[in-house]
């Protein structure tokens, strides 16, 4: 399994919010990079990661590793630049 090339932590961050702080950062990092992000689960959860895969972004939902109420997410940024 890959490690991630950057971690963002957004817990306690609300939608959509931490939507555009992980688009942000995946903007800034090269075409094709890792991204561990961090989100509370409910809302963040579910919209985040939809919102990035419209974007184009290949996103994975890890399972839980304890019952703690954030999850985290790996987003891989395109090979080329969305528009």
């Amino acid at each position: 399994m890959s490690q991630p090339d950057d971690r963002l932590d957004l817990r306690g961050i609300v939608c959509p919010i931490n939507f555009v702080r992980t688009k942000l950062k995946l903007e800034q990092m090269p075409a094709g990079s890792l991204l561990e992000v961090w989100l509370d689960a409910g809302e963040p959860v579910e919209q985040v990661p939809d919102s990035l895969r419209l974007e184009g972004y290949e996103v994975a939902l890890l399972p839980p590793e304890t019952e703690q109420p954030h999850r985290r997410l790996w987003v891989r940024s395109p090979e080329q630049p969305t528009a």
